[in-house]
Formats: structure tokens, sequence, C-alpha cells
């Protein structure tokens, strides 16, 4: 008799979150979270489609662009305006740039958010590489922008973050 009386308790309990699609692998996030993977969200889907106005649209003026990585055995570092990367994604290419993303954190402190993810990146289906993504976003009269990218790139170790060999 108690089997069924704490069957019916778990499933109670387990109701709200899945009600909410709570996973293992996708928690539950306040609207302003949402808000915030929604921009990160359209960059990639803009880097997917080439679109460099979506990039635009969604990037803050000022916003920079950093990525760490390893040159010869030495450790880089390497900055730059975002005008770059925007050029290169509106520039045709023949392969679609698909960057697939696991893992995402949000943290929120007023007009600043942090977005980190890890992610494997494909050039049409071919894998390129993988690695982490840093977003910091902007909370300013237009919504949230894009202040800064960081990334690291690597072409070992990809698969903890995804399960399985990309």
């Amino acid at each position: 008799m108690r089997l069924p009386v704490f069957l019916t308790a778990l499933i109670l309990l387990a109701a709200p979150a899945a009600a909410q699609g709570v996973t293992k692998d996708a928690p539950a996030r306040s609207a302003e979270e949402q808000a915030v993977l929604a921009v990160v969200n359209r960059l990639f889907d803009a880097m997917r489609a080439g679109d460099s106005a979506a990039v635009l649209a969604i990037v803050h003026p000022s916003a920079k662009l950093f990525r760490f990585g390893t040159r010869d055995g030495a450790l880089t570092l390497t900055a730059d305006s975002i005008d770059a990367f925007v050029r290169a994604i509106g520039r045709p290419h023949a392969e679609v740039w698909d960057e697939r993303t696991a893992n995402e954190r949000v943290f929120i402190d007023g007009p600043m958010a942090v977005v980190w993810l890890d992610y494997v990146f494909f050039l049409g289906t071919k894998f390129s590489h993988c690695g982490a993504d840093a977003f910091q976003l902007f909370r300013g009269p237009d919504g949230w922008k894009i202040a800064s990218i960081a990334d690291t790139q690597r072409r070992e170790g990809c698969a903890p973050a995804f399960g399985r060999r990309p």
C-alpha cells in the first residue's frame, strides 16, 4: 500500500517540472535568461543563413571578438572588432556555417549578461572544430545586444560536451 502512495507523490511532484520542460539537459530558465539566449541563438541562425545584416541587428556597435588558442605550441589571444566577423558571415561561402551548442549557462546582473556554452562547429556536414564560447551582452534601450564574443578552438576533446564524437 505504501508503494502506490509513494509513486503517486513522486508523479505529483514531477508533474510541474515536466510541464515546464525541465530536463537534465534543459534547466528551467527565467524569461530574462530566455531573452538573452534568444539573442545568442539568433547569431547562430544568422551564421547558418550567411546573413550579416541579422548579425548587425544583435551586436553592439563597439562589440569585440576574442579568440583564445594555440599556434605553433604557444598560447595566443587575438582581439578584433566584430566587423571582420560580420563581413565573413555575409561573404558567400559554399558550406553552411553550423555551430551546434550544449551546456548553455546564463548569468545576469542588471544590464550585463554572460552566456557560456560548449560548441561544435561544422562546415556543411564536415566537422571543423569545437570549443567554448563566452558571450557578454548589454541590455540597453533596444534590448539585449552582444558586446563581446570570446571563443576557444580545438579539434580534440569535443565528445564530452555532446555525449558523442562529432
